[in-house]
């Protein structure tokens, strides 16, 4: 297996200052965020689509560096019913062009979060089946929004050969298994999983299950770690509050190994070798209690220990 870095984590660094410590840390990855949710503080999707000069600018800081990109991130919400859903559907289907001209072969992305109904301006999480109205919501919103953007956008996808991976995420028509299965069936394998196991753990389910139960259907890895705080026992893991201050929350954010026990990792990178996972887990940084760069090279340092002992173990 090897490491990478979404960029991102290093946000406050110039590209060519990020791509220097990736590769003082050794990594051989990089994954760009081109916007939606990320300021994309490194590359603008809008030059690098229209100058083939600064493509190759790019390309050849990632050569001197002897790194790749492993995937383009857009990460959005195209189903939002309002300005910005149409905003970040231009933003998935330009990435897919960048991708072509980049040569990088994944997309991450999330499923997006439709309204709750056709005349409702914002998006609305269906998680129970009560009140009543809940499963009419739930199967309008898969009908009518998630099926028909993702059954065009996974064609388009596929023409150009490139594997579309989906985070499952809280507050996302695809937060779980089940959820995207349910996707998966019916656009079919171009779309697999950016698995994350960092959102999982918050909304209380089991990496490892989870990886026996995607199977290939994980086509790219997030390294990224939740810590479960003793206010859950009183509030359970549903937390509205904002991530910062960490204090008084259910749950963090943290690098790898400062939520889930070291052991615990090995146990996630021995699952995804068993399902036929071997390339990147890129490292994504949320922890807001440290220092960012400490964060990176604290996970990397986990990740490294936990890929020596799997190959000492083959």
């Amino acid at each position: 297996m090897k490491i990478g870095l979404n960029t991102d984590s290093l946000a406050a660094l110039s590209l060519e200052a990020c791509l220097d410590r990736v590769a003082e840390l050794g990594f051989a990855c990089v994954e760009f965020c081109l916007g939606g949710w990320s300021s994309a503080p490194h590359v603008d999707i809008a030059e690098l689509l229209a100058s083939g000069t600064a493509r190759d600018r790019l390309l050849g800081m990632l050569r001197d560096r002897n790194l790749e990109i492993s995937a383009l991130n857009c990460s959005g919400n195209p189903l939002h019913p309002g300005e910005s859903g149409a905003k970040d559907t231009k933003l998935a289907y330009d990435t897919l062009e960048l991708a072509t001209l980049l040569g990088v072969k994944r997309i991450v992305m999330m499923s997006g979060l439709p309204a709750g109904g056709p005349g409702d301006a914002c998006p609305n999480w269906i998680t129970s089946s009560w009140p009543p109205e809940a499963m009419a919501m739930l199967e309008w919103q898969w009908s009518e929004r998630v099926i028909p953007f993702w059954k065009d956008y996974a064609a388009a996808a596929e023409k150009k050969g490139l594997r579309l991976c989906v985070e499952q995420h809280g507050r996302q028509a695809v937060y779980n298994v089940e959820s995207f299965f349910r996707l998966r069936d019916a656009v079919g394998p171009t779309v697999g999983v950016n698995f994350d196991p960092s959102h999982l753990i918050w909304m209380g389910g089991d990496p490892v299950s989870a990886i026996h139960a995607l199977g290939d259907c994980i086509y790219h890895v997030h390294g990224k770690d939740t810590r479960i705080e003793p206010r859950a026992r009183i509030d359970g893991l549903l937390d509205p509050k904002h991530v910062v201050p960490v204090r008084g929350r259910s749950w963090n954010f943290v690098s790898l190994g400062h939520g889930t026990p070291v052991r615990g990792w090995l146990e996630i990178l021995m699952a995804l070798r068993e399902v036929g996972y071997d390339d990147v887990i890129s490292i994504e940084n949320e922890d807001y209690a440290l220092d960012a760069d400490r964060a990176v090279a604290i996970a990397a340092t986990t990740l490294r220990f936990c890929i020596e002992q799997l190959a000492d173990e083959t």
